[in-house]
């Protein structure tokens, strides 16, 4: 693993003894506004061309055909592209070449003229015969990772996705760069632990203290280093009226203690999570704030239990709405005969233990009782339960099944889909 602008890499390592493996030198090359050749144009040519216009090179392909990827990035203005048969003297000018069609004889012709010219040349049919070997590669961060395993592709290649995944996830951290003190909302998805964004879980990781919900995914929890302060929001010591007002200073506090804070909440911070009125609380203190959106369990737990909330020909809408206030309170802002009519998916979100209330409205207000409902209890985890039903007897359902928060209620015709995904 090399970061591209550190000159320094090799004196870390230059006392040590050799060592048995891969024989190349691992090097990065400059190649901004330097002639790159590549001398076919086919799947191969097209995967290597990524990184190279990344890179600034100019390049030029060289092919009797090119694939329509390839073409789109000459009619772009990203390549050069030359429809013919690769000459003598077409590396001409170069800083570095690739050979890569899929005739042999061609691509020993490219590294006999490289060499010749002493231009390091890539052979992508038989990499030992080339004088250069391209690294299993990927960018993140502002750096570069480089992987050779002595030809085994397949090997280096799942070093290289190990690292990268590492360093996405925040296992694996670059704690040289300073990290702003402030708050960050994340949304921690809906439940399984690897729901949650690449950036959310790097900023997790990077945390000196984290404010999580009851319903933000508790094996991130356990991930984190044992300096890093952890405070339950749901046993904050204050009542239930007070409760936001006393997150909001605990994100406001940390943060003003020089600390980077991240707030950890399950599902997406602004989707009945309270997110913006924390965000203007962390503003108001001129506290700066940056939001992680995170995957919205109203959408993304029905298609754990095979159920989509919008399909084509069925349904056009969706409607998410909150079953934290029953339908006959006075604060009640939802338009329930309005929710009847609708054609298309319901969402009912906190909504199980009023369930019998939320049916009763809707049928009383033209909703069909044989309408399907399908309850999901605690969603994308190994414990997901799912009670299919329809809106005339899912409150019993449930009662009797003992379905117990947290779970989600879909109602619609989508909600009778029972094509439930495989779990990996």
């Amino acid at each position: 693993m090399s970061n591209t602008s550190d000159h320094t890499d090799d004196q870390a390592v230059s006392s040590a003894a050799p060592q048995e493996g891969d024989p190349n030198y691992l090097v990065g090359l400059d190649l901004d506004g330097r002639r790159v050749v590549v001398v076919g144009g086919g799947t191969v040519a097209q995967r290597r061309l990524g990184l190279l216009i990344a890179s600034g090179a100019d390049v030029h392909v060289i092919s009797r055909e090119v694939t329509p990827a390839v073409e789109g990035m000459a009619t772009s203005g990203q390549i050069t592209v030359v429809l013919r048969a690769y000459a003598d003297g077409d590396l001409d000018g170069a800083w570095y070449a690739i050979a890569c069609t899929d005739e042999p004889e061609t691509n020993a012709a490219v590294v006999a003229e490289a060499t010749r010219r002493r231009i390091f040349c890539v052979r992508a049919d038989i990499a030992r015969l080339g004088t250069a070997v391209t690294p299993a590669t990927a960018r993140y961060d502002g750096m570069t990772l480089g992987v050779l395993a002595g030809g085994q592709h397949r090997r280096s290649a799942a070093v290289r996705n190990a690292l990268l995944e590492a360093m996405q996830s925040g296992v694996v951290t670059d704690d040289s760069t300073p990290i702003t003190p402030g708050v960050a909302l994340v949304g921690g998805g809906p439940g399984d632990p690897d729901l949650i964004t690449v950036r959310g879980r790097r900023l997790l990781g990077r945390a000196d203290l984290v404010v999580a919900d009851r319903l933000a995914p508790p094996e991130l929890l356990a991930e984190l280093g044992p300096d890093v302060e952890v405070i339950d929001a749901a046993k904050i010591p204050y009542g239930r009226a007070m409760a936001q007002d006393a997150i909001n200073a605990a994100l406001i506090e940390g943060a003003k203690a020089g600390k980077f804070v991240v707030r950890l909440k399950g599902g997406d911070p602004y989707v009945f999570g309270r997110g913006f009125e924390e965000l203007e609380a962390c503003v108001d203190a001129g506290i700066p704030v940056t939001v992680v959106p995170g995957i919205t369990s109203p959408i993304s737990v029905p298609a754990a239990a095979g159920i989509p909330v919008t399909h084509r020909g069925v349904t056009h809408e969706f409607v998410v709405v909150s079953g934290h206030v029953a339908p006959d309170h006075p604060d009640s802002l939802v338009d329930w005969p309005a929710l009847a009519r609708l054609r298309g998916t319901l969402v009912l979100m906190m909504a199980v233990e009023r369930i019998e209330q939320f049916a009763t409205v809707l049928i009383d207000n033209g909703r069909a009782a044989s309408t399907p409902a399908t309850v999901i209890q605690e969603g994308t985890l190994r414990t997901q339960r799912v009670l299919r039903a329809d809106l005339g007897t899912v409150a019993a359902r449930v009662r009797d099944e003992g379905i117990r928060p947290p779970a989600i209620v879909v109602i619609g015709p989508t909600a009778g889909f029972a094509v439930e995904p495989h779990t990996s």
